[in-house]
């Protein structure tokens, strides 16, 4: 008897029999005992409260990649149907990456329409007073209250294609027409311009008159910058694009790292 289906004689196997081309496919279609663990929460958490998904794990980077992209949300909750950067989502972003040990040198991407005044000055006075070094990289456009987020980073670069709205401060909604509402507008693009020129090589007189020069936009007075003619002017630093700005962010934190009270790794 060497019929394969029956076990060897004086074994009792337990019922049904089983051969070894079954136990073979029943390896095949069980699962395995102990599955690999699955990645929990954090993507989607962190895709549901910041917008952002997780990057690929980098554990010898100490480069922090930040985005600003669509239009900056200040105080008033905008249409859902709107791409938003919330300002308030951004703030605990910088406290945490100033604080992070690990982290050395912060990118900035840019890519907005601008937005709320007072909060788009909020995000610049955190990154320029941040002690860490930073680098802003202005991609597609960084336009209105783009403009000093751009310039409030150490070092600025400008993709070839990209462009830069400079024009006048404006309100929209109802408007209380007295004179307090144009001297407190007045007040604000002050501020505006006063940090702006204080934090790139561009002069008062200049960027003022960027701002006011007629005959260039359909709808508003201001200018439109290309690429190199932000350099030009003194807005932006350099023309560049991902590797000149990783480039010259990790100079700036080797500089850091060998002057004396620099963080040691």
């Amino acid at each position: 008897m060497n019929n394969p289906s029956y076990p060897p004689f004086g074994l009792i196997p337990s019922w049904p029999w089983t051969t070894p081309d079954k136990l073979q496919r029943q390896e095949q279609t069980q699962p395995p005992a102990n599955p690999a663990p699955q990645p929990t929460g954090t993507p989607a958490s962190n895709l549901q409260e910041l917008g952002q998904l997780a990057p690929p794990e980098q554990p010898d980077s100490h480069i922090h990649c930040m985005t600003i992209v669509g239009q900056i949300e200040g105080h008033l909750v905008l249409p859902p149907q709107n791409k938003t950067t919330k300002y308030e989502h951004v703030i605990p972003q910088l406290v945490a990456i100033e604080q992070n040990p690990k982290i050395l040198g912060l990118l900035i991407i840019l890519n907005t329409v601008g937005g709320d005044v007072e909060a788009g000055l909020a995000l610049a006075e955190m990154i320029v007073s941040m002690s860490k070094p930073t680098v802003s990289l202005i991609l597609g456009g960084g336009h209105s209250i783009g403009v000093p987020i751009a310039v409030s980073a150490d070092y600025s670069f400008i993709a070839t294609t990209a462009t830069m709205t400079v024009h006048p401060i404006r309100l929209n909604g109802l408007v209380i027409g007295v004179p307090q509402t144009y001297e407190y507008l007045d007040k604000m693009q002050d501020r505006v311009v006063r940090f702006v020129t204080k934090h790139s090589r561009v002069s008062e007189a200049k960027f003022r008159e960027l701002m006011f020069r007629t005959g260039e936009l359909a709808r508003d007075i201001g200018t439109v910058l290309v690429g190199k003619e932000a350099v030009d002017v003194g807005l932006v630093d350099a023309e560049g694009g991902v590797e000149e700005a990783l480039k010259r962010l990790n100079e700036l934190v080797a500089e850091q790292r060998t002057q004396p009270g620099g963080p040691i790794q």
